[in-house]
């Protein structure tokens, strides 16, 4: 039974073969999707990590190429160390209490990994001054705000991309790489994005 205690599986899997095989490409971007579980009592996610690390390992020190990890929100990854390794974390905030002490306990437990470039980016602002978020996350930069949008709440519920719905969002978006290039953050390694 998949997760049952006793359950064997590799450490050092081989991965080199899954980017050709899994990879679907749209311009200049390559998107890999690692699923999430799809049904209950199916155990830990060990294997899936483990296979993570060795894979992004792979992308980074063997093909040179620059990978943007959009994580599962909350500490799991850090825990397990699978974000060891890259250049920066972006972590995405929420103007609540709950969001603002783990994208704390994000930033520090990235700098235990050795990861010292560690941003957030403050989402679906609104009802709270901006201030009272920077004071809350305090030495943690913020290099964007997104702010709420009744619009892109709609748009996630049509099923419609944001690019044609809510293009001051993308505007936004668009800000925040600039601040990334400009800073040299993206330098070749991936940039882990979590949400608090």
């Amino acid at each position: 039974m998949p997760g049952s205690f006793g359950e064997w599986f590799t450490l050092n899997p081989y991965v080199e073969d899954i980017p050709e095989k899994y990879i679907v490409k749209k311009g200049k971007i390559n998107l890999l999707q690692m699923g999430g579980k799809t049904a209950g009592g199916t155990g830990c996610a060990c294997p899936e990590s483990v296979l993570l690390k060795s894979l992004l390992n792979h992308l980074v020190l063997d093909t040179n190429e620059a990978v943007i990890v959009d994580m599962e929100a909350g500490l799991e990854h850090l825990g397990r160390g699978t974000a060891q390794g890259v250049d920066a974390f972006i972590i995405v905030v929420e103007p609540g209490q709950r969001s603002l002490a783990t994208a704390r306990a994000i930033a520090k437990m990235a700098k235990d990994l050795g990861v010292h470039k560690v941003y957030a980016v403050v989402s679906k602002l609104h009802g709270v001054r901006l201030s009272l978020i920077v004071e809350a996350l305090g030495d943690l930069p913020i290099i964007g705000v997104i702010p709420y949008k009744v619009e892109a709440v709609l748009a996630d519920w049509k099923g419609a991309d944001l690019f044609h719905s809510c293009p001051d969002l993308v505007e936004e978006a668009e800000k925040i790489l600039d601040s990334l290039v400009k800073n040299k953050v993206n330098n070749g390694n991936p940039l882990a994005s979590t949400i608090a």
